[in-house]
């Protein structure tokens, strides 16, 4: 759900598109909803041609981004529609069937008849659809649409349904946008107010305060990059425009669901590119999401976000280059003992155990030199990590610590190549002791 518009207004989402299409591989992008914003309400729905541009350069780059992953070919439009498979590059055809209007008005009071649109509509349809994965929202402007769609639910079918409805969905928002800048410390005129209050229960809700704010700030700081690494390169680098407030402030949230094998965004305290989150009081401090705006938290995420950028920004720059040249380098592949998964390795150990972990397996398709550090997520509940011997090897060994019984230790394993921009793969090892 953006607010894209020009980019004398809006151009981290402008920023932010060009940065989902060149990851089109590694999500099924079931609808990109252009809606209102801080800047926009109403929405100027002309301002919508502004997708269009980056959809239109897509056509164009897709054809280069598709050699990354040997891809010779576009499903029909009717498989496309079903299911797709990570590492799969849809079709120009598909992805503009999937960019449609939103809300174009803001605020908890214009939920209702008259607020339904294809956007609202297209998120009720996924709903239905018969699939169990999880259906990710990523809220670059307001999330008036989904509130709609909540809406329109409640009136038409049980509570269990509308139950079923809200679990269907994730939603991450920078930060909250229901509403026009110069009031957006009254949440009570939002509809991501009225969301947290009746269904914090029901609906995973991320309302980042930390990610978002680093996204910027650091963009600007390294803007020279940007401009001789993203603008320009392929047709989306031509439509990528310089930053005015800040450089993809709207990027975190599809971060948070990037399958790199760092986190599993069903796990908002895991960390990711996309920050780390607990549940707990929101900023309005009267309801309730999966938040990261108060200490020692915020700071948690923070050091974090900063220690990714850089692999987070030349992973993009990787991508921009095939989008440019058809030729670049791939990310290294995480083996652990033996198994490869984007998903965490979960085991149980006792407290005194040692626990041997060996990602020597692991490999790189362009066959370049890997580098490995090993480290733990620290998390706000100062707990003592135990010491990795050798961490910046492929083997390494753990002990358990006595005390710890009932707690649980993240692991993280970071893999970098030599190749062009030193891209990296992860792999999460969650140890918990009985």
């Amino acid at each position: 759900m953006t607010d894209i518009g020009p980019a004398e207004v809006e151009p981290d989402d402008n920023e932010s598109a060009v940065r989902l299409l060149a990851y089109a591989d590694r999500f099924e992008i079931e609808g990109i909803i252009t809606t209102i914003g801080w800047n926009c309400d109403p929405y100027p729905t002309d301002w919508a041609v502004y997708l269009t541009r980056v959809i239109d350069a897509y056509k164009i780059d897709v054809q280069n981004l598709m050699k990354r992953s040997d891809q010779d070919c576009f499903n029909s439009i009717e498989q496309e529609n079903g299911k797709q498979e990570l590492g799969y590059w849809p079709s120009y055809e598909y992805i503009s069937s999937r960019a449609m209007m939103g809300s174009t008005r803001a605020g908890i009071g214009v939920i209702g008849p008259d607020n339904d649109s294809p956007g609202s509509n297209l998120l009720i349809r996924l709903a239905d659809e018969d699939d169990d994965r999880p259906i990710w929202l990523c809220s670059w402007g307001g999330a008036n649409t989904f509130a709609q769609a909540v809406w329109r639910i409640k009136q038409e079918r049980s509570p269990e349904e509308l139950k079923k409805f809200l679990n269907r969905f994730r939603l991450y928002t920078i930060t909250d946008q229901d509403m026009q800048w110069s009031m957006r410390m009254n949440r009570a005129y939002s509809s991501h107010q009225w969301l947290r209050r009746d269904y914090s229960q029901e609906l995973m809700l991320v309302w980042d305060e930390s990610a978002w704010l680093n996204q910027n700030d650091l963009g600007k700081a390294n803007w020279d990059k940007y401009e001789s690494l993203i603008q320009g390169k392929g047709a989306m680098g031509k439509v990528y425009p310089k930053f005015l407030w800040g450089v993809e402030g709207d990027t975190p949230s599809m971060l948070h669901v990037m399958p790199n094998g760092l986190n599993n965004p069903d796990d908002p305290t895991q960390i990711g590119w996309g920050g780390c989150h607990q549940f707990g009081i929101s900023p309005d401090r009267e309801t309730y999401a999966w938040t990261n705006w108060q200490q020692p938290l915020k700071e948690i995420s923070n050091t974090y976000e900063h220690k990714f950028y850089p692999d987070e920004f030349n992973d993009f720059a990787a991508r921009m280059q095939w989008a440019d040249t058809g030729t670049g380098n791939h990310n290294p592949v995480a083996v652990i003992n033996g198994t490869q998964d984007l998903k965490p390795m979960e085991i149980t150990a006792k407290p005194g155990q040692m626990l041997k972990f060996d990602a020597s397996d692991s490999f790189d398709p362009d066959g370049d030199k890997l580098t490995f550090n090993w480290w733990f997520q620290e998390f706000p509940d100062e707990t003592v990590y135990p010491a990795i011997d050798d961490p910046e090897t492929a083997k390494v060994s753990i002990t358990v610590p006595e005390y710890s019984q009932g707690k649980s230790y993240h692991l993280i394993c970071e893999i970098h190549d030599d190749g062009p921009f030193n891209l990296t793969a992860y792999r999460r090892i969650i140890i918990s002791c009985k």
